[in-house]
């Protein structure tokens, strides 16, 4: 489905939270894969390839990470106010980054993917927490900096456990359930 044509549906947006290395990008990749197939162009915005644009020098201080998950929000909505679904892939370790985006989007799922920081810290592709322990990353949220979990997520994936693409169907699961997708695949 192209833009254009989204613009006839209402959009929604998918916030995928969880600590640094959880599995919210595998999650993302597969739902983006399955909404395709149903004919549904979603957006992703990464926040890790949004950082590089928006802050392309970090200091991850809680003023920045403020003005930054505020922008990544306030482009979500853009989006979705186009008609084009967005899927956020973004630690946000606090809530009321995450509520920002719920409250300017209308039609929006919070996604927690809940695994352990063991789990994390043993994946670790990126080499964040290498990184903390080392000193040389001293905001890292699980470890320096605090992570607030979601009160109350639509939807909890366990990322020790559950795969992206169990993971992806009960997030399109939900949104049919919503009316935020039609029931039957385009």
């Amino acid at each position: 489905m192209s833009i254009a044509e989204n613009r006839a549906q209402p959009a929604f947006a998918v916030w995928i939270t969880g600590l640094p290395s959880s599995g919210k990008s595998m999650l993302t990749s597969a739902l983006i894969r399955t909404l395709s197939r149903r004919g549904v162009q979603a957006a992703a915005l990464e926040s890790d390839a949004l950082r590089r644009i928006l802050t392309p020098h970090p200091c991850y201080s809680e003023e920045e990470r403020e003005v930054f998950y505020g922008a990544m929000a306030s482009i979500g909505r853009l989006l979705t106010e186009q008609g084009v679904p967005v899927i956020f892939d973004a630690t946000a370790n606090r809530r009321a980054y995450r509520d920002r985006a719920r409250r300017e989007i209308p039609r929006f799922l919070e996604v927690y993917v809940d695994t352990p920081l063991a789990v994390c810290i043993a994946r670790d592709p990126k080499g964040i927490y290498r990184k903390a322990q080392k000193g040389t990353a001293a905001t890292v949220p699980g470890l320096q900096a605090a992570y607030e979990p979601p009160l109350s997520p639509e939807i909890v994936i366990k990322g020790d456990r559950d795969s992206p693409e169990i993971g992806a169907d009960r997030i399109v699961t939900q949104l049919i359930e919503r009316g935020f997708l039609p029931a039957r695949a385009a």
